[in-house]
């Protein structure tokens, strides 16, 4: 017996459809016709990505920083595009874009504080 690798990520967030609309329009994700009424599914490859409220014993305002000490990278086809359009709408950025070696990357707060960081190259 095994395990393979990440097979779902999902993030619990206090506002679903405030988040799921956040990474609708401004990351470009698609919505997926699966997920259970309490989430919202991206059609994100290779791994499916979610928004999902809150499991009843987290709470979610007394934490610092949610998902603190998780990595949550997202590949994007143009970072410095996307890092623009972010921070024109008012997203908090809190890692400049630098390049590396993972192509451009930089790294933001969603609506919920998570640090997410998105880079250009496989």
């Amino acid at each position: 017996m095994a395990t393979i690798g990440p097979d779902f990520i999902s993030l619990q967030v206090r506002d679903l459809e405030r988040s799921a609309l956040f990474y609708e329009h401004q990351l470009g994700l698609r919505r997926s016709a699966a997920g259970p009424p309490h989430a919202v599914v991206f059609d994100t490859k290779p791994v499916p990505f979610a928004v999902r409220e809150p499991l009843p014993e987290t709470e979610l305002d007394s934490l610092p920083q949610p998902g603190e000490g998780i990595a949550l990278w997202l590949r994007a086809t143009d970072a410095q595009e996307l890092h623009d359009a972010l921070s024109a709408h008012g997203t908090q950025i809190t890692a400049a874009p630098i390049d590396g070696p993972f192509g451009r990357t930089f790294t933001f707060a969603d609506p919920d504080g998570y640090r997410i960081t998105i880079h250009d190259a496989a």
